[in-house]
């Protein structure tokens, strides 16, 4: 697989990333360790060599999980973490980072970022400057490599940047959920900034499994997914799925890669997928064979906006 660089950065990225916020298991239904392990694992041989999880994923379990499938080649992969809102005072970012590293079982963090911005979840208002003098000490102490922003807005990246060189954002982006190609998009190009998608396949949505009567069990996250529990916004999608199914026919590939194959192709941005299993880490690392012309893309771009044309311009997708 092809690698590219990430920001301004000396550091190698596959387009395709392998997410473990499952692997924490909280806010997930039916996930096993050594499944995950086992997914980790082959999405590494399958050419994945970057991978992403988070402190907050199971409280630091999708972590260890991550130390546990890829600890022997450690210096073969590139490891994204993130600190969570609740931790960006000066010594929290610090304390937090340790903590990271002791879970991940390394010396060092490749690309470590701000999960959400200072204030979401009831945390503490932090300036970013604070927070960013943190990340830029343990950059310097050779702790990460590389600093990046999650769900932030294009003003609280141009705010970041004021006090570091800010490589990486992380923002909800599939076919199926576009808010970021007005302004974050535009402003991540201009500066050189690469964008790592999450929730890349809309949560599932665009893997095509879901029909119009599923219901997810309890405890599952994705029941409040706007795109899931809005009965006018899941039919659309139903619509637009049976569109794309025969591209995905013609290009010989599943609903999943095509959309993965649609999301790299966009302007400098990456996917974050995440699998259960062995066969479906196998199958998102296909996705980088799909290639796709412009009037494909063009094509597939116009069905995806049977969706995106009828939601708000609220960031995420979840009513938490």
């Amino acid at each position: 697989m092809e690698k590219r660089r990430l920001g301004t950065s000396e550091i190698k990225i596959t387009p395709i990333i392998m997410g473990t916020w499952q692997a924490g298991k909280k806010m997930w239904v039916g996930i096993e360790d050594s499944e995950v392990i086992k997914a980790i694992r082959e999405a590494f041989n399958a050419g994945i060599t970057t991978v992403d999880t988070a402190e907050v994923y199971g409280d630091g379990y999708s972590e260890k999980i991550v130390a546990q499938a890829l600890g022997n080649v450690r210096e073969q992969v590139v490891l994204a973490t993130k600190v969570f809102a609740n931790h960006l005072k000066y010594d929290q970012v610090i304390e937090a980072c340790h903590r990271s590293l002791k879970n991940l079982n390394t010396d060092y963090i490749d690309l470590y970022q701000i999960h959400w911005p200072s204030g979401y979840f009831h945390s503490e208002i932090v300036p970013i400057e604070e927070t960013m003098n943190a990340l830029n000490k343990l950059k310097e102490d050779g702790k990460i490599r590389a600093i990046g922003v999650s769900n932030f807005s294009s003003k609280q990246i141009a705010e970041a940047c004021q006090y570091g060189i800010i490589d990486s954002l992380q923002p909800p982006y599939s076919l199926f959920w576009r808010i970021i190609e007005k302004e974050e998009m535009p402003y991540c190009v201009e500066n050189k900034i690469s964008m790592i998608a999450y929730s890349s396949l809309a949560q599932g949505l665009l893997t095509g499994k879901f029909g119009l009567e599923h219901k997810f069990a309890e405890g599952d996250h994705r029941s409040k997914n706007r795109l899931f529990a809005i009965k006018e916004n899941y039919e659309r999608v139903q619509t637009a799925l049976q569109k794309l199914r025969p591209i995905a026919e013609r290009k010989q590939c599943t609903m999943a890669q095509l959309a993965i194959a649609w999301l790299i192709a966009q302007p400098q941005t990456n996917a974050i997928v995440g699998a259960r299993n062995a066969e479906q880490a196998i199958a998102n690392a296909k996705a980088a064979d799909v290639k796709l012309s412009e009037d494909e893309l063009a094509e597939i771009d116009a069905i995806g906006q049977i969706v995106t044309e009828h939601l708000d311009d609220r960031p995420v997708m979840w009513d938490f």
